[in-house]
């Protein structure tokens, strides 16, 4: 069998990517990895949700436990409109190194799950990581059931976040309800 190490963002993306592989005879290894997700409060609610979850599935699960704000900041600094490609390559290049450093055969990630990702990029991401640490990327567009795993993550009572977890998305998320509640007093 395929030993295949899966990053996982949060419990509630993880849903129907562990299932698929599941379907396809593949037992998934998560792996926690995100530097990315701020303030620290929101880091530990979405890594405990998933310590309790795979604990539930009986999903063998390794923890990369770095909250890493400074670091993640000199990295997206100062092009932060690249910062979603700089994200991507930080999770994804330690996930591949990760995997091909213990013996895995294959590595994902369940950020192919979001239709709020831009895909092609991540996909782009993931394929320059496989090479580099010459491990295979497992691809799979997890998209189609993104709905039915929020879905079953919100009848499982999983902590559910409202943004992907770096600050500036966080930032652009208050902007944007910011002009809704403006628009809407006039």
């Amino acid at each position: 069998m395929e030993k295949t190490l899966m990053h996982i963002c949060c419990a509630p993306c993880s849903v129907t990517c562990i299932d698929t592989l599941r379907s396809e005879g593949i037992e998934p290894v998560g792996y926690w990895y995100n530097p990315n997700i701020h303030p620290v409060t929101e880091y530990r609610s979405r890594r405990d949700c998933l310590i309790r979850y795979a604990g539930e599935i009986g999903m063998d699960l390794r923890i990369n436990d770095f909250y890493g704000l400074r670091d993640f900041v000199r990295e997206i600094y100062p092009n932060l409109e690249n910062r979603c490609g700089v994200c991507y390559e930080m999770r994804l290049f330690e996930t591949a190194r990760y995997a091909a450093e213990n013996g895995f055969d294959s590595f994902t990630t369940t950020l192919f799950v979001s239709p709020y990702q831009n895909h092609e990029l991540l996909r782009k991401t993931a394929e320059r990581a496989a090479d580099i640490y010459k491990i295979k990327l497992l691809y799979r567009d997890f998209r189609p059931r993104f709905r039915e795993g929020q879905a079953r993550a919100r009848e499982m009572g999983f902590y559910m976040q409202k943004y992907c977890g770096c600050v500036f998305s966080e930032e652009e998320r208050y902007i944007k309800k910011r002009k809704t509640e403006a628009g809407a007093g006039k």
